[in-house]
């Protein structure tokens, strides 16, 4: 009877729950689910964030230990911790010449990359003309081009335009490399912007640039704020480039500078890892703090 009994009292309660639900008919299947989702995607999504913070880990604590542990205990933490390292690289000018070379063509390029996708994008999207489409496929196909495919002809071409060991060399063909991605990004968010409120701007007697730079800046914020982030990581980060163009040690960027510093202090591996730690991280500040702008400026461009 008890069996029976309770049984009985499922059956009804499941027939309370169908009834409640009966424009949904899976509603009672999905309430049983957790609500935390399939535990194998938070252990992949795991696995990834250790693949990629792991390596960044190990070089940042790598300067705080000494050669001796390193060789003793490779995959160990600092025991006692040695900030020598550090302050070795902080207090030397090499570093801090090669900081702000590497400053300059990155804010260069960003800039560059910013302005000119900006303009090329907004007569691509806003205006209609016999070769629009072909102009932004030309674009796209500009991301299937590396820098490195084009390193020969364009070193001279740098070459006779007088900019070899220059920071100018540097910044142009990076702008030129940058370019594709960045337009393919602000072409939707400019195309979003509806017909209506430009032909109010000018019943207002606004005029096209004024168009521009008080609607148009305003609402691909999230678009330029993405490329000008990609553009200064990109240029950061960049190493063949300045390799084949740089001759003078004194315009070296961080990436040849730790290059040339492994090579000469191939001996010290605690200070190699200090020097490249304190190299990547500005990228990795960049990328922290402006991570949800750039998700969400790459989200908007899919959309659009």
């Amino acid at each position: 009877m008890t069996y029976t009994g309770e049984r009985i009292e499922r059956t009804l309660l499941f027939g309370k729950r169908k009834r409640k639900n009966k424009n949904n008919p899976y509603a009672y299947r999905k309430s049983a689910k957790t609500p935390w989702g399939h535990p194998v995607v938070y252990v992949l999504s795991l696995l990834l964030v250790l693949i990629c913070v792991v390596p960044v880990l190990y070089i940042i604590l790598g300067g705080f230990r000494t050669n001796s542990q390193i060789t003793r205990d490779p995959a160990g933490m600092p025991n006692p911790w040695n900030f020598e390292n550090y302050a070795s690289v902080i207090g030397s000018s090499t570093f801090w010449t090669e900081l702000v070379n590497s400053l300059i063509v990155s804010l260069g390029t960003m800039v560059g990359v910013v302005v000119l996708a900006l303009m090329v994008s907004f007569v691509i999207a806003r205006y209609r003309f016999r070769f629009s489409r072909v102009l932004y496929t030309v674009f796209s196909a500009g991301m299937m081009f590396p820098i490195t495919v084009a390193i020969t002809p364009l070193y001279l071409l740098l070459r006779n335009l007088h900019l070899i060991n220059s920071q100018l060399g540097i910044i142009l063909p990076q702008i030129a490399f940058g370019l594709p991605q960045a337009i393919i990004i602000l072409v939707p968010f400019l195309q979003s912007i509806p017909k209506e409120l430009e032909e109010a701007a000018q019943l207002d007697g606004c005029s096209r640039l004024g168009f521009f730079a008080r609607m148009v800046l305003p609402l691909s914020g999230p678009g330029v704020s993405t490329i000008a982030i990609l553009s200064f990581v990109a240029s950061w980060n960049a190493y063949m480039l300045p390799l084949f163009l740089l001759n003078d040690s004194t315009k070296y960027t961080l990436p040849l500078g730790v290059q040339m510093f492994s090579s000469q202090h191939s001996v010290d591996t605690a200070q190699v890892l200090a020097f490249t730690s304190l190299s990547m991280i500005p990228a990795l500040i960049c990328f922290t703090i402006f991570q949800k702008k750039i998700v969400g400026g790459l989200a908007g461009a899919v959309k659009g």
